[in-house]
């Protein structure tokens, strides 16, 4: 029988299960911008969230192609 460390090979752990760890162990929140188990307003906030932390992908993008 062959043993490795967590993390190095065996099955992978969802997604949802990861997030939902980070949150309850450290108060960690990862959102997809386009949950559908949110709200329109829940979902703007987010965005709007995240732009104001870590700017808006997409005018970057169009400064940079002009």
């Amino acid at each position: 029988m062959k043993w490795a460390p967590r993390g190095f090979g065996g099955e992978r752990r969802p997604p949802e299960h990861i997030k939902r760890e980070g949150w309850q162990a450290q108060r960690v929140l990862v959102i997809e911008a386009d949950d559908e188990r949110l709200t329109w307003p829940e979902r703007e906030l987010v965005r709007q969230l995240g732009e104001k932390l870590y700017g808006d992908q997409r005018k970057r993008q169009e400064s940079r192609h002009e």
